[in-house]
């Protein structure tokens, strides 16, 4: 197997929203949810890397940021 690696390319809002539920996901009885531990590694590895990539999560108004986001990922009617 080769050590290639891949490249994902989120926007502003999907990093943003997605970083908050791997954050709410990382906090709970993980092995609910995932029942490979194998799967922990890249998980714990693009948590990382968005919690690097994005400032927003330490603005006072990260709240509002993030509903803001999440109003503009969701599927219009």
């Amino acid at each position: 197997m080769s050590d290639s690696q891949i490249t994902i390319k989120l926007t502003s809002d999907e990093a943003l929203v997605l970083s908050h539920w791997l954050e709410n996901l990382q906090m709970t009885d993980l092995s609910r949810v995932v029942d490979d531990p194998a799967v922990w590694a890249p998980i714990h590895r693009i948590a990382g890397t968005l919690d690097k990539a994005l400032p927003e999560l330490f603005a006072p108004d990260y709240d509002q940021r993030l509903e803001a986001a999440r109003q503009r990922l969701r599927p219009e009617d």
